[in-house]
C-alpha cells in the first residue's frame, strides 16, 4: 500500500540525503584501502559492484530489461561507451583521492553542471537562457582563475567534469534504471578488471590477498559503497521533484570539499577561495534561473489545466449536450478516429 504524499516525500528527501551524503563522504573510505593502488582498488570497484547488483537483481527478479537490451545492438553499444567513460571517472577520482587532491576532485563535481550545459549547446543544439549563458561565462571565468592558482589547468576536475557529463549524456540515451545501467556497466567492466587482478596476484604484487582479512573485507565492500548511493538516489528520484534533486546534487562535493579543506586540511590560497567563489556564483545564477523556470511552468500548467476544466464544466452548466469521452466508442456523427502511433522507447 503506498504512503501519504507527505510520506511519500520524506521518504524521498531522506533517501536523497543518504545518497548524496554518502557520495559526500567517499573520500574518507578509498584511503582505508592503502596500500592497494588506485588502478588495482578500481578493479575491485568493478568486479564486486557487479557481484553485489547481480544478487540484489536476483533477489528481486528483476532481469527481463536485460534480454531486451542484448537484442538492441545500439543500446548495448552505449552501455559500453558508458562503461568505459565511467572507468575514467571512478579511476581519476579514486587516484585524487588517495594523492590528496580532494579540493580539486570536489570541484569537478561543482562544475559538471556548467559542462552540461555546455555540452548540450554544443551537441545537441540547444539554445539557452540569458542567465544561463552567464552561469557558463563565469564558470569559464572561474576555471582561467583556477588555473592561475594551480599554475596549471585543474586538469583532475575538468576530467571529472566531463566524463561525468559525457556519462549522464550516453545514459539519458540508454534509458535504464540505475541498478540495472549499474549491473550492466559493470558486466563489461568486468573481465577485463578480472584479468587485471589476477595478473596482479601472479605477479606477487595484488593485496586482497596479502594484507589479512580486513583488507579483504575492505575491498570487497567497494560493491556496497558503490552500489548503495544508487539504490538510495532511485528511491528518491520517483519521490521527490526534479528541482529538488538538482538542489540535493550539490550535497556531494560541498561535503568533499569541506572534508579536503577541514579534515584533510589542503591548502587553500586566496586565488582558489576566489575561483571557488566564481563556481559557486555560477551555480547560484543557474540555480535560481532554474526555479523560476520550474515555478513558471507549474503556474502554466495550473492554468492550462483551471482552462481545460472551466470548458468541460461550461457544457454542463448551460444544458448543453456533452461530447463524448475520448475512451468512449465512436459515433455515426462522431469524426472518424485516427490511429495512435506505436510507443517506442528512444
Amino acid at each position: 500500500m503506498a504512503g501519504t504524499p507527505r510520506t511519500e516525500s520524506r521518504t524521498g528527501l531522506l533517501n536523497g540525503f543518504a545518497a548524496y551524503g554518502m557520495w559526500g563522504l567517499v573520500p574518507l573510505f578509498w584511503p582505508l584501502l592503502k596500500p592497494a593502488g588506485a588502478t588495482e582498488i578500481l578493479a575491485h570497484r568493478m568486479v564486486w559492484s557487479l557481484l553485489f547488483v547481480a544478487a540484489a537483481l536476483l533477489f528481486v527478479r528483476r532481469w527481463a530489461w536485460a534480454g531486451e537490451l542484448l537484442r538492441q545492438p545500439r543500446r548495448l553499444a552505449l552501455v559500453v561507451v558508458a562503461a568505459a567513460v565511467i572507468t575514467v571517472n571512478w579511476g581519476v577520482y579514486i587516484w585524487a583521492v588517495n594523492s590528496g587532491q580532494v579540493v580539486e576532485a570536489s570541484l569537478g563535481y561543482f562544475i559538471n553542471p556548467l559542462v552540461t550545459i555546455a555540452m548540450g549547446v554544443l551537441l545537441l543544439k540547444e539554445r539557452l537562457r540569458p542567465v544561463q549563458w552567464a552561469a557558463v561565462g563565469v564558470g569559464l571565468l572561474a576555471v582561467v582563475v583556477l588555473t592561475v592558482g594551480y599554475g596549471r589547468p585543474p586538469w583532475i576536475s575538468l576530467c571529472l567534469a566531463f566524463s561525468f557529463a559525457t556519462y549522464g549524456l550516453v545514459k539519458k540515451k540508454v534509458n535504464l534504471g540505475g541498478v540495472e545501467s549499474l549491473a550492466a556497466e559493470t558486466a563489461v567492466q568486468f573481465l577485463p578488471a578480472l584479468g587485471y587482478l589476477l595478473w596482479l596476484s601472479a605477479h606477487g604484487d595484488a593485496t586482497f590477498t596479502a594484507e589479512g582479512p580486513g583488507h579483504a573485507a575492505l575491498l570487497a565492500s567497494t560493491g556496497v559503497v558503490t552500489a548503495l548511493p544508487l539504490v538510495c538516489f532511485g528511491a528518491a528520484a520517483i519521490r521527490v521533484p526534479l528541482s529538488t534533486l538538482g538542489l540535493l546534487q550539490y550535497l556531494a562535493p560541498v561535503f568533499q570539499f569541506l572534508l579536503g579543506v577541514v579534515y584533510f586540511g589542503e591548502d587553500m590560497p586566496p586565488e582558489r577561495w576566489a575561483g571557488f567563489a566564481l563556481v559557486w556564483l555560477a551555480l547560484v545564477l543557474l540555480t535560481g534561473d532554474a526555479l523560476r523556470t520550474s515555478r513558471r511552468t507549474s503556474r502554466a500548467s495550473a492554468a492550462e489545466l483551471a482552462r481545460i476544466r472551466a470548458q468541460e464544466a461550461a457544457p454542463a452548466a448551460s444544458g448543453a449536450p456533452q461530447a463524448p469521452p475520448p475512451e468512449a466508442p465512436a459515433t455515426a456523427a462522431s469524426a472518424p478516429a485516427t490511429k495512435a502511433p506505436p510507443l517506442t522507447k528512444p
